[in-house]
């Protein structure tokens, strides 16, 4: 059960960067995700894809306790509709002693999006088998985890949140 309780921890700690929209009962969800393709494409020509530090200074940030809400929730896609999410799982996290840190290489899907192996320590066991993780670019040139990556975790993970339907 412990063993368990750890793996489980282990997979929350990704979902830090969890708290995104995963689904919505709008009729309208296809368009959304195409302007959403449609706007990662696009930006993506401005932006070079990150490297697994960049993304890995995101991740620190993100379950930092000390990190203002409000800036950690602009690093998941569609954040809005659980911004608390982000809180629960780094304390979840750090109650643990779990962290996640992106692999080498992060791959250019050649969408607009990239694409990076997540590692999951906890009390300074790797656990086996990574998560992949896709990132997008953000409105202001960040990147962030992707709102398909972060359901897929909170799933793992057997979190809960609005922003992701069961």
């Amino acid at each position: 059960m412990k063993l368990r309780k750890i793996t489980v921890a282990a997979v929350a700690i990704a979902a830090a960067l969890t708290m995104s929209a995963c689904g919505s009962d709008d009729s309208d969800t296809a368009t959304k995700t195409t302007t959403t393709t449609t706007s990662a494409a696009e930006t993506s020509e401005a932006l070079e894809v990150p490297t697994a530090a960049e993304l890995n200074a995101l991740l620190v940030k993100g379950l930092d306790p000390n990190t203002p809400l409000e800036e950690k929730s602009v690093m998941v896609e569609g954040s809005e509709q659980d911004p608390q999410l982000i809180n629960q799982v780094a304390a979840a996290a750090k109650a643990n002693n779990a962290e996640v840190i992106v692999l080498d290489p992060v791959i250019d899907n050649g969408d607009g999006t990239a694409s990076g192996q997540l590692q999951l320590t906890v009390n300074g066991q790797v656990q086996q088998g990574g998560l992949p993780a896709i990132f997008i670019p953000g409105e202001n040139g960040e990147w962030k985890l992707s709102k398909v990556t972060a359901c897929q975790i909170v799933s793992l993970a057997q979190l809960t949140s609005p922003a992701c339907p069961a």
